[in-house]
């Protein structure tokens, strides 16, 4: 994707940071930053122009340009080379936001804005775009470490082959080792084939089962190595649960690039429970990539 990098702001210090971040994913690519606010009269939910709450150049779009405008110096005073661009968009930001993202690189957002309940801005806005957004999605949280890894979550799902390519250039583009870390457990499963009550469960043999999961992630990084040299691997094979696994490795990085769903869940889930609980509780930024993007 030639576009720029597109972030959402809505004047709130999370959507701040994500400016910062967002001049940052801008500059280490080469391209420009598009810095974008969806305007919605207050109640009414009416697009940007006329209201009759008053004249369009108001009070209101006089703070609207105000969050603009520091949004945009944020952005500059972290990459000053960066072409910053801005636009005041009439709309709800899920649906601006989306549309900002078929032409874009990257989408970045904070984590939480504004209001009395802060929380459901991740829940309608960057879980929406991790979900159905054209381009990968990047939701600036927690403390990253600058030093630390881009940690990449592998699953060894056809799934989750374009987060595994993403997170070898996201690397390579950051000169930052990669951290790819995949968690197994001792499952369980039913041999069943016929009708009536199923046998009991067989248990995997845990050796064999740690020798497969080894070869998973192997095989998972290995069509990927010639063509990024310069980047360093370190592999990390945990018998955890993924979510904590993965959160728990996030402390000392400065960015998670996982899958949005898997090899578990439901097949008709967009977004899955290992992308979501990252979302949620990361302690660095996060990046969602689809593997149905364009």
């Amino acid at each position: 994707m030639s576009g720029p990098v597109v972030v959402g702001v809505d004047g709130s210090e999370s959507s701040l940071a994500a400016a910062e971040a967002a001049a940052g994913a801008a500059s280490i690519r080469g391209i420009g930053l598009r810095v974008v606010h969806a305007f919605v009269w207050p109640g009414l939910h009416a697009p940007l122009g006329s209201s009759p709450l008053g004249p369009a150049g108001g009070e209101l779009h006089q703070l609207v340009g105000r969050t603009v405008a520091e949004a945009v110096e944020r952005a500059r005073a972290v990459a000053p080379e960066v072409n910053v661009s801005h636009a005041v968009i009439g709309g709800e930001p899920v649906g601006v936001l989306a549309a900002q993202s078929r032409a874009a690189a990257l989408v970045v957002v904070g984590s939480r804005g504004l209001g009395t309940f802060n929380s459901l801005l991740l829940g309608s806005v960057a879980v929406h775009l991790a979900a159905h957004g054209h381009c990968p999605v990047m939701v600036v949280r927690g403390r990253p470490d600058p030093t630390g890894p881009v940690l990449l979550a592998v699953d060894g799902s056809p799934a989750g082959e374009r987060a595994v390519d993403f997170a070898f250039a996201e690397a390579s583009l950051r000169g930052a080792p990669l951290l790819a870390l995949h968690a197994w457990s001792t499952w369980t499963e039913r041999v069943h084939h016929g009708p009536g009550n199923p046998p009991p469960t067989v248990l995997y043999d845990v050796d064999r089962l740690r020798g497969e999961e080894e070869q998973l992630l192997a095989e998972a990084l290995s069509g990927h190595l010639p063509r990024y040299p310069d980047v360093t691997i370190r592999r990390r094979l945990v018998h955890d649960r993924a979510r904590p696994a993965l959160i728990e490795a996030s402390e000392s990085a400065q960015l998670v690039v996982v899958g949005a769903r898997g090899r578990g869940g439901f097949a008709g889930l967009l977004l899955g429970s290992v992308s979501q609980a990252l979302l949620h509780h990361a302690h660095c930024p996060v990046i969602v990539v689809r593997s149905d993007l364009p």
